[in-house]
């Protein structure tokens, strides 16, 4: 079954198609038209509508009488994500269980490799992108493909900054708030800048996260990364080599 919030914001028929097929090895616009009492045409429109969108795909099966192939309609992997997945409670369950058999650190451990296998895989994506504020740029879209709502934003007095209204893994750093600076610091090993993360009220009854990275003057380079106030001489002379590990820090 689909989510109820994705049904909210979906169109109710659309959702009926693609569960109907989820359920099935593919079936013709007659079959899904008698299963779900629809119009014929009006089912043929929405599958082709679905189709453009990249959610089906047709399937043509050779008939054993004379006459035309049959088409079907079936998934694409598009699809994949929209059907309920072993998630947070799931991770948050295998963390402990990780913990129990190899140690307090083990579960910390496993995040540090998932942030830097990230860090890896993204740093692929971010090749090309020079200045900082390219970085931050593809950064940020690249985040907001993965599901964290980001924007990359700049002015005068705020400075150059990633906002981003939700995060996948938030149940998982309730638990587990060191990873929250794994992340950061993952980040910053992308951009070669310090950055400082930070919530704040939106000024609209919800909030945001704010990660303000360093630059000349910006609110970063003033003293405070990762949730944590550096000295100055800590802060001299940084580049993207210099930025530490999680084990270091």
């Amino acid at each position: 079954m689909f989510s109820q919030a994705l049904r909210d914001i979906a169109r109710p028929t659309y959702a009926e198609i693609l569960e109907t097929l989820k359920r099935s090895d593919g079936m013709a616009v007659s079959e899904l038209a008698k299963e779900l009492k629809m119009s014929y045409m009006g089912v043929k429109q929405h599958c082709v509508n679905l189709e453009k969108k990249g959610y089906l795909k047709t399937w043509r099966v050779p008939r054993t009488q004379v006459g035309r192939p049959e088409k079907l309609y079936r998934l694409t992997e598009a699809c994949a994500e929209l059907f309920p997945q072993a998630g947070v409670s799931l991770t948050l369950n295998l963390l402990q269980g990780v913990r129990q058999l190899y140690g307090e650190s083990a579960p910390e451990k496993m995040l540090f490799h998932h942030f830097e296998d990230q860090r890896q895989r993204w740093g692929e994506l971010m090749k090309g992108a020079s200045s900082l504020a390219e970085k931050a740029t593809k950064l940020a879209e690249i985040r907001d493909t993965e599901g964290c709502f980001s924007k990359c934003t700049y002015d005068a007095q705020e400075g150059l900054r990633i906002e981003e209204y939700h995060h996948p893994m938030s149940s998982i750093f309730a638990v587990y708030p060191n990873a929250i600076r794994m992340e950061v610091q993952m980040m910053e090993q992308l951009l070669g800048s310090r950055m400082a993360r930070k919530t704040i009220d939106s000024g609209k009854g919800r909030e945001l996260t704010v990660y303000e990275i360093s630059s000349l003057g910006s609110p970063a380079e003033r003293g405070v990364f990762n949730g944590v106030k550096h000295d100055a001489g800590h802060r001299t002379g940084l580049n993207s080599n210099q930025v530490p590990t999680f084990l270091e820090m």
